[in-house]
Order: C-alpha cells, then structure tokens, then sequence
C-alpha cells in the first residue's frame, strides 16, 4: 500500500475501497440535493418529467393522499394611516389540523412584510429567498429594494416553476416613495397591485366585511377592528381557518405587532355585541 500511494494508484477509481467510493457518491448527492443553499433558485426537481401530471397517476394507484386541502385566511389594505395585515394561525393538511400557532406574516425585513396561504413550505422558503435577495440588493446598490420588485421577484420565479406543484398565494405590504403600496402574487405568475385583498379560503366570507366597511379614511382603533372582525367571521365559518389572529400595522418608518387574540377572546367580544345591537 505504501508503494501504491508512492505511485499515486491509490487515487485511482478501481483501488478505492467500496466504502469510500460509497462516501464519494453520498457527498455528490448530497451536494446536488443542497444546491439551492448556494443559489434559491437551483432547486432539485422530481426524477420525472412533467410532475404534476405524474403525481396525479401515482396518487391515484396510491393510498398516501398527496394532494391535500389548503386553508387559511389573510387579509390586507391600506388605509390613511399605512397597511393592516392581518391573519390566522392555523396549518392543516387536508382534515387534519396541524397547527394553530402558525406565524403567516414573515418579516421580510424592517420596511417589508409578506402573509402567507398555500402550502406552507412552499411560501416560507420563497419568502426567505426573497429576504436574501432584499439584503444582496441593499448591500450591492446601497438603496432598498422596493416591494413592486419584490414582486416581480417572486412573479418570476412563480412562471419558472409553473407546473412543478408549488402552491402560493402571497401579499407583499410596504412602503415606497409614492406611498404604501400592497401587492398579490400567487403560484400561477399572477401579481396585481391594490389597496385591498383577502386570500385563502376564508377569503370570501372576510371580503363580504370588509366590502361593506373599509374605506381610506379609517382611523387607526377602526381599522384595526375592521381587520379583527373579518378574519374572526372567516374563522366561524371556514373549517381551515382559526387559532390566534395576529394584527401588524405598517407605516412609513416601521411596521410592529398590534395584538394577537384568540378566536374564542373575538367571539366573545363580537357575539356580544351583536347581542346587545339585537336588544
């Protein structure tokens, strides 16, 4: 052996022993797998063409559920004094709930949030992405990057995986030298810009609050209440939605956390007084 590594034969593939060219391989793979640590973007797709198509036909001879329900409830606008968002906090997988203490509002960083509804990891991994990209950019041209970008940002990369099973539907909320500005993008590539928006599948019920309510002249006690009260319907009448209801306020200098209550805490207070309106 020691002639050998004199040699150099034993850097050879045929004097390796089985258990180091076992490593060698496990390494590769593991470098390939771990790809998207280098770049968000390099992620490993399915060993076979056209995923969701083949993951249909292989749910179907299948007893493992794949294709789970999705349920959440989100909600944001701008007001005259910034942006509401406002959510739940609970995770399920299809009937089953996983959690109720699930964080749906990430901070992107100190001038930019982003909710949450879809599939969970899908939404967490593309928003700490998209905070990286936000810190390179700031690091590399010395000015923020602005949430329509932001936007554009996840857009693209939305197209690009088009097909591939990502579920997302997200708002980016922040501030930009015109004023704040709110934007939707989901899964399919579609971003659109506006003052108010409702997401998930409790999305309808909180719309029908906040369509008879929200206009821009809220106050800040109204528009906190109007947040609370949508979400709070939504959760008595959408199985997927529930848990603690987290309240953030964003205006020009900052956003921070106004409350979070329970759903139990809500309907006490609201039941009450359409109780007392009905006496």
């Amino acid at each position: 052996m020691a002639l050998e590594s004199i040699c150099g034969m034993d850097k050879m593939p045929f004097m390796k022993s089985f258990g180091s060219r076992t490593l060698k391989q496990t390494v590769d793979e593991i470098r390939l797998a771990s790809s998207n640590m280098d770049n968000p973007l390099a992620i490993m797709a399915p060993p076979f063409e056209n995923p969701r198509e083949s993951v249909n036909k292989l749910n179907a001879v299948s007893e493992v559920q794949m294709d789970f329900d999705h349920g959440t409830t989100t909600v944001g606008f701008v007001y005259q004094g910034g942006i509401i968002l406002c959510v739940d906090s609970r995770a399920t997988a299809g009937n089953y709930i996983g959690s109720q203490s699930m964080h749906k509002i990430m901070q992107v960083n100190q001038y930019m949030m982003g909710t949450m509804a879809g599939g969970a990891a899908d939404c967490t991994y593309w928003d700490r992405a998209l905070t990286r990209e936000c810190r390179l950019h700031e690091l590399r041209y010395k000015e923020r990057l602005t949430v329509r970008s932001a936007a554009k940002y996840i857009c693209n990369v939305a197209t690009e995986y088009k097909g591939m099973g990502i579920c997302m539907g997200m708002m980016l909320a922040g501030w930009a030298p015109e004023g704040p500005s709110l934007v939707y993008v989901d899964s399919n590539g579609l971003r659109l810009h506006g003052k108010l928006f409702a997401v998930g599948s409790g999305a309808p019920i909180a719309l029908g609050i906040l369509d008879s309510d929200y206009r821009l002249d809220l106050s800040d006690t109204e528009a906190y209440d109007l947040a609370f009260l949508s979400v709070y319907h939504a959760t008595m009448t959408d199985i997927f939605s529930g848990g603690m209801v987290r309240l953030y306020h964003m205006d020009q200098g900052n956003w921070r956390n106004v409350a979070n209550k329970d759903c139990q805490e809500l309907h006490e207070q609201y039941s009450g007084v359409r109780n007392q309106q009905a006496l």
